[in-house]
């Protein structure tokens, strides 16, 4: 997801001079945000509405999850202007007057659409379950044969 973001951000700033972090930072960010949502989906308020339709619980989870997207999307965006000034208070500063927020925005709006179709299949997947969900969408997996006696 967040190489898709990594895509999208390259685009909107070719031939500007902005930075594009690297596929390591990209990665390094995706194990963050991997790691935050399964921290998260261990809390016991995140199944909050399980008597609700889906959408409720899917909602819930991308204000959730996007919260932290956000966070994670602000602390690279100041790690950047941190290499150039070595002092978080002058890179906030300086990131808070210099960065392109169209920019930002349409990054996080990205976010919260690939985080809401995330969430929507994961409550599929955990109602109806991780096989079935296999089944419905590459067919069903044929059986495997056992070992030959």
């Amino acid at each position: 997801m967040l190489n898709i973001v990594l895509l999208v951000r390259a685009l909107l700033t070719r031939n500007t001079g902005l930075s594009v972090p690297t596929f390591a930072t990209v990665a390094i960010s995706s194990l963050i945000l991997g790691k935050a949502v399964l921290l998260a989906n261990m809390l016991p308020f995140i199944n909050r509405f399980p008597e609700k339709p889906l959408i409720w619980n899917a909602a819930w989870k991308t204000v959730i999850y996007s919260v932290v997207a956000t966070f994670i999307h602000y602390l690279e965006r100041l790690h950047e202007f941190w290499k150039e000034t070595h002092d978080l208070g002058a890179a906030n500063h300086a990131m808070l007057t210099q960065m392109v927020w169209g920019h930002f925005i349409a990054i996080e709006i990205l976010l919260l659409v690939l985080i809401f179709n995330y969430c929507v299949f994961a409550e599929l997947a955990r109602v109806i379950g991780v096989a079935r969900m296999k089944a419905m969408f590459i067919g069903p997996i044929p059986a495997q044969p056992g070992p030959s006696r």
